[in-house]
């Protein structure tokens, strides 16, 4: 889709599509930029009010990961016309409103028009200084990889519709979710990193491949030190599988040289299509242990699971998993 967009010729758009960024940016003066982006989606959990809640921390991520500060968000919905859907509306709207205030950030109109399925997020606009963008061209040679929140939300929440989780695992996995990335985005621009990215809907191989490829550079996964749900590794053995995560999986073969040590359970869930995920933030060596121990005084999870390389063109791999 986006490759129908025209060509951008205007030299004050600093990022765009062509690097499947996160966000777009576009200059406004010599100090000033804005960062622009966009999502929603079906309801990711029964109650409506934590679904508002984390479609808006999910639409504020994409800005902490480019290293903005988000300002103000519009109302993205498309909710059922029936007067009797009207109270869980409202909820939903709460929800969101609620976490766009625990950000500092407001919510200044929005659009909505009727439909069957409830669809709900924002568009959010932050700012930037022009020289201190994480776009994905920014990664280097031997950044470690460090990732904030747990994979295998994707799993879970099909096992939830399957109702095989318990109540202790639905309220973590909404927890996770709702949490946002505000504050690791705040400690990782205080320690100073190459660049960022948010971990949604193409996984930890895809959004990790997506920096790789317009940094030109390759990376090393340690499967062992990926953190998953542990509920998520169970479902994920029992073959309950989303259809995103089976179109990671086979998008992003092609890219990937697995050992035969990973399992197929960790295979799988590296492409679960993630919703709300961490950051994943690549840092220069020297101030790992700096970050690393920054994020956990804070109570956030700071997972080293990897290492930016350059271990030679192999066909088209990218991605070492060990």
């Amino acid at each position: 889709m986006l490759g129908q967009l025209p060509p951008i010729v205007d030299k004050n758009v600093l990022v765009d599509s062509s690097n499947a960024d996160d966000a777009g940016v576009y200059r406004i003066t010599d100090d000033i930029a804005v960062v622009f982006t966009a999502d929603y989606f079906t309801p990711i959990v029964d109650d409506p009010y934590w679904f508002g809640a984390i479609a808006a921390a999910n639409s504020l991520s994409d800005v902490y990961a480019m290293g903005g500060k988000p300002l103000v968000a519009l109302n993205l919905a498309s909710f059922p016309g029936e007067p009797a859907f009207l109270p869980y509306a409202k909820r939903i709207m709460q929800g969101g409103i609620d976490k766009m205030t625990e950000a500092g950030v407001w919510i200044i109109g929005g659009h909505t028009i009727k439909d069957k399925e409830p669809k709900y997020g924002f568009a959010v606009l932050g700012s930037i200084h022009p020289g201190k963008i994480l776009d994905n061209s920014r990664a280097r040679r031997g950044d470690a990889l460090i990732l904030t929140k747990p994979i295998g939300t994707g799993i879970i929440a099909t096992g939830v519709k399957a109702d095989m989780c318990s109540n202790d695992v639905i309220e973590e996995f909404i927890r996770v979710m709702a949490t946002l990335n505000k504050r690791a985005s705040e400690i990782m621009l205080e320690v100073g990193v190459s660049t960022a990215t948010d971990i949604t809907g193409f996984g930890l191989i895809g959004h990790l491949n997506e920096v790789l490829t317009a940094s030109r550079r390759q990376a090393r996964l340690h499967s062992k030190r990926v953190p998953f749900f542990k509920e998520a590794v169970r479902i994920a053995d029992l073959g309950r599988i989303p259809g995103g995560t089976r179109a990671n999986e086979k998008t992003y073969e092609p890219v990937v040289e697995w050992s035969k040590d990973v399992s197929d359970a960790e295979r799988i869930l590296m492409n679960d299509a993630q919703t709300s995920g961490g950051l994943l933030i690549f840092v220069p060596a020297d101030r790992r242990e700096r970050l690393v121990e920054a994020l956990e005084k804070e109570g956030i999870l700071a997972a080293y699971i990897g290492d930016v390389v350059d271990e030679g063109v192999k066909d088209s791999k990218r991605i070492f998993v060990d």
